[in-house]
């Protein structure tokens, strides 16, 4: 027969301990262990500054140009092999000019089958009547396509260099209202409201027109460019965001640029070496003529105006 226990004994024991652990009535730690919170571990200054030191020596020992072998080695073979690519391009450059026919020459391909394709049969191969925007636009669109492209390129560089987060514009802006750099002229804005419009206007006519008389997108971009300069310059940038922001530019940028894109591939695809394009090239002098040419137009000089505005807008604020 098992003897009896008080309460008291019996909670000195470890069963009674044991099973109200696995119970999870009580934490055997609590009281047991430091559960307080810590301290910020300081470091003493002298010692940051021995720590700074061996990490300089190691860096200083890696990257030593004047004592580290393998990089000395690299330096050389780079020298080397950098003044044997320069004169082997220069070999391959003088030998391919020394194929070239000469300068002058009446027999050259430029001085009769060209400039005679272009004139005798430019209207009626690109149904332009102006020979310039006929040319660039048609027979050397893919030139024209490569001079898009670094516009496109330029414009993204500028951004990746000076573009700045709205923040910092609000509070650049603050400074600047601030200190009483910014200040209202009446005749630089009551000049861009009555020029603005007009300016527009002619820059779409040039853009629209580029097939029938002297313009085309670069001469009608860089006017409607212009055009949205002196409107920033005379009234601020935050009224031109209010139709011409940081999404409707991209949009405008990269639709123009891929349209640009598909419909020079597939003029290259259709309609080189004569094939048919399937693109009517209109009635030359109407404004509906010229086939590509007034699509890539429209492409060119919106692609021409955006890079104007954002080269304004990065380096006068940092944003669009």
């Amino acid at each position: 027969m098992s003897k009896l226990k008080q309460t008291q004994d019996y909670e000195k024991t470890a069963s009674f301990k044991f099973f109200r652990w696995i119970s999870g009535e009580k934490d055997p730690y609590i009281g047991t262990i430091e559960m307080q919170e810590q301290s910020e571990h300081q470091v003493e200054d002298d010692t940051i500054t021995e720590r700074m030191w061996e990490k300089q020596m190691i860096i200083d020992e890696i990257y030593d140009v004047d004592h580290n072998r393998i990089l000395t080695k690299f330096h050389k073979l780079y020298k080397i092999a950098a003044v044997l690519f320069c004169v082997a391009l220069t070999f391959f450059l003088l030998l391919t000019v020394s194929y070239l026919p000469r300068t002058g020459n009446a027999a050259n391909p430029d001085n009769n089958e060209v400039a005679q394709r272009y004139i005798e049969s430019g209207l009626q191969e690109t149904g332009a009547v102006n020979i310039v925007s006929g040319m660039i636009l048609t027979y050397r669109a893919f030139d024209t396509f490569g001079e898009t492209n670094v516009l496109f390129i330029a414009t993204v560089c500028v951004m990746i260099l000076l573009m700045v987060d709205e923040k910092t514009l609000e509070e650049r802006s603050e400074a600047r209202l601030n200190s009483g750099r910014i200040k209202d002229d009446i005749i630089l804005q009551m000049t861009a409201k009555f020029l603005v419009p007009f300016i527009l206007i002619f820059g779409i006519y040039v853009i629209l027109n580029g097939q029938n008389s002297p313009g085309g997108g670069f001469s009608g971009g860089a006017i409607l460019g212009a055009g949205l300069i002196l409107y920033a310059n005379a009234f601020g940038i935050k009224p031109t965001q209010r139709f011409f922001n940081e999404k409707v530019y991209r949009i405008a940028k990269v639709s123009a640029l891929c349209m640009y894109g598909c419909i020079g591939l597939y003029y290259y695809t259709m309609g080189a070496n004569h094939l048919a394009d399937h693109i009517p090239n209109g009635i030359p002098g109407h404004i509906l003529s010229g086939g590509i040419i007034l699509p890539i137009d429209i492409c060119v000089g919106l692609e021409v105006a955006c890079t104007m505005y954002a080269f304004y807008a990065l380096f006068k604020r940092g944003g669009l």
